[in-house]
């Protein structure tokens, strides 16, 4: 049954495309070192004082030039977004970014939220050292996302969810969540949409042979001709030394 969706007003959600400049990789390591280092200590007084309330990244398994990872940074209001977004562009280490930066809201999460079938585990940190402390990151292989943009054509709401096969595409995704153990599916609404992407979803399986079938069935027709999607793969970024961010 298709229901009528609305985004969450309780936090504003920062959706952040980024990566580092090849600029970066000139600097000495000690520099390196030192810029991280203030960086860290810099976003982090951001997350206490603004009260972040969630922190997570994603390294494209096939990055896109200079963007390389996806994030999502989430805090009770706009103000919070604001700061974190110009303490992370302030130099030196904002030097050496690249950054697309766009702010949103959560999308219809109570909804989405019944689609997980495999719930994927929220991380322990009683046993991870203070965030200040860098330690060395890597992605997290126990699973696969699929990160995902899009927008209907134009035009496309003036057809009849009948004609656009708006149920049999909600059945068909349905039965691929429960087919291959889906472990998460948020959904983000732009506060501003751009031309060619107005939502963005977080789709996690615990394999890609998982996240291959999703792909596949969001640009099956009927539905997917009214569409545009841009997706892609990603894993979990550090996630244990992250969720150490958010204060508990």
């Amino acid at each position: 049954m298709v229901v009528e969706l609305e985004a969450s007003k309780e936090s504003v959600v920062v959706l952040y495309k980024g990566g580092r400049l090849p600029s970066w990789e000139a600097l000495s390591p000690e520099k390196r070192r030192d810029y991280e280092q203030k960086h860290v200590d810099l976003m982090l007084s951001v997350a206490r004082e603004y009260s972040m309330m969630s922190l997570e990244g994603f390294r494209l398994m096939g990055p896109q030039q200079a963007w390389a990872r996806f994030w999502t940074i989430e805090f009770p209001d706009l103000e919070g977004a604001e700061a974190w977004i110009e303490a992370e562009m302030a130099p030196p280490y904002g030097s050496y970014g690249y950054y697309e930066y766009y702010v949103a809201r959560r999308w219809a999460p109570d909804y989405f939220s019944t689609w997980v079938k495999n719930p994927s585990l929220a991380k322990t940190i009683a046993d991870i050292a203070d965030p200040h402390e860098i330690p060395v990151l890597d992605v997290d292989r126990d699973s696969v996302i699929v990160l995902l943009f899009g927008r209907m054509v134009s035009g496309a709401e003036q057809v009849s969810p009948e004609e656009r096969g708006d149920e049999e595409h909600i059945e068909l995704m349905q039965g691929v969540a429960h087919t291959y153990g889906m472990m998460r599916l948020e959904a983000f609404k732009l506060i501003g949409p751009q031309a060619d992407w107005h939502r963005s979803w977080i789709i996690e399986f615990p394999t890609l042979k998982g996240a291959e079938a999703w792909i596949q069935g969001e640009v099956a027709p009927l539905h997917g001709n009214y569409y545009t999607k841009v997706m892609y793969l990603a894993r979990k970024w550090a996630p244990d030394y992250f969720a150490r961010w958010v204060q508990t």
